[in-house]
Parts: structure tokens; C-alpha cells; sequence
């Protein structure tokens, strides 16, 4: 089995050095230079404390290189939970605990694409998830994928192979007023046609 590749970050550069030493003598993993992280398949950051300054850093690295990241931190504050997950994180360790197998299960179930969450992590996301639907997106008419109600009526529709007489017929809209939603929908959102569209809306759970 090829073994994953990981590039290793830290706001300490002792642990950077424990972190390397420790997952160098991993057969699963292969330590990445930092200067080749374009080529690895997950990220790993440790730091103390979940700060702003920490966040910048993940859009940073997000940024360079969009893979899946561990985040190792031992205070997790609730408010900037979300915009870690938008920075890719997909698996949240905490640092003063946490085992070198442990880390080293993390890593390989973040490259297959799974994510790791403490209980009481999960329990604030949510928690944020939720505020953010009832204070911002309900009261815009939008849901967490962004689309109004009846852009997901369209999409649920054409999911289900009917035309645009056929799915303006059955909200009582125009054909026009049809092509607009779906124009709109795949123009917000950057999506290629109607086919994408709906998958976009299947893998965000709407339809």
C-alpha cells in the first residue's frame, strides 16, 4: 500500500521537530519538505491555541495546497469552528493527549477522505451550524447549501428527469421564469450546467 504524504506546520518549532522525527518513523506516512507540500496528501498544523492568527495561517495553507488538514490544538474556542472547516480541516486532534497512533489513524482517515471530531468539537459545530441557519441564512430565504426554496423545487425536479414545460407547470412558473432559477443557481454558484447543478445540490444533502 503507497504510504501517505504528509506536510507537517506548527506555531512551535520544538514540536515541528518532535512531530517530523515521530512520523519519519511511520511506515504508513512520508514526510513531505515543507517546499513540496503542493505534492502531499494531507496537512497537519499543531498549535496551542485555535487564535486568529492560527485561522489566517490554515486559509494560508489552504490556499497553497487544498488538501485535507489534522488540526492539533488544545483550546478549541466555539466562534471560529466554521471557517476552520472552510480551510479543509477534516479531522480535529487535542494536542496534549493525543498518541502517536492515534495521529497516525487521523492522518490516514483524513486521506481517504474521512474526518475525525472530538464529541464535544462536533456538539459546538453544529451548535455554529445552527446559528448560522436560523441568524443569517433562514432569514435571507437561503439554507447551509446557499439555494432558496424554490431553487431546490427546480433542481429536486430536473433531478427526477422532468422538462422545463413539465416543472413550470407543476410550481405554476413561467418557462422563463424556470430558465432564470436555473440561471441564477448555476451563475451564484459557479456550476457548469443543469447536470451540475444537481449534483451540487444531491451532495449538499437538499434534494
Amino acid at each position: 500500500m503507497a504510504r501517505v504524504r504528509v506536510v507537517v506546520h506548527s506555531t512551535d518549532p520544538m514540536t515541528y521537530v518532535g512531530l517530523t522525527s515521530y512520523l519519519k518513523s511511520r511506515p504508513e506516512v512520508q514526510v513531505m519538505d515543507n517546499n513540496n507540500e503542493d505534492q502531499a496528501d494531507v496537512a497537519i498544523l499543531s498549535t496551542e491555541r485555535l487564535t486568529s492568527e492560527t485561522v489566517n495561517r490554515l486559509r494560508q495553507m489552504s490556499a497553497r495546497s487544498p488538501i485535507p488538514t489534522v488540526l492539533m490544538a488544545n483550546e478549541l474556542p466555539e466562534a471560529p469552528l466554521l471557517a476552520v472547516v472552510e480551510c479543509r480541516v477534516v479531522a480535529i486532534l487535542p494536542r496534549a493527549v493525543v498518541t502517536g497512533d492515534q495521529l497516525v489513524d487521523t492522518v490516514l482517515a483524513a486521506a481517504s477522505g474521512n474526518g475525525v471530531m472530538p464529541r464535544d468539537v462536533l456538539g459546538k459545530l453544529l451548535k455554529r451550524v445552527e446559528m448560522l441557519q436560523r441568524e443569517v441564512l433562514a432569514p435571507n430565504g437561503l439554507n447551509i447549501a446557499g439555494l432558496e426554496p424554490r431553487e431546490v423545487d427546480v433542481l429536486r425536479l430536473i433531478a427526477e428527469g422532468w422538462g422545463t414545460d413539465e416543472i413550470a407547470k407543476e410550481l405554476r412558473y413561467s418557462e422563463r421564469t424556470v430558465k432564470n432559477v436555473i440561471y441564477n443557481v448555476t451563475s451564484r454558484l459557479k456550476l457548469r450546467n443543469r447536470a451540475h447543478a444537481v449534483a451540487y445540490a444531491l451532495r449538499a444533502g437538499v434534494i
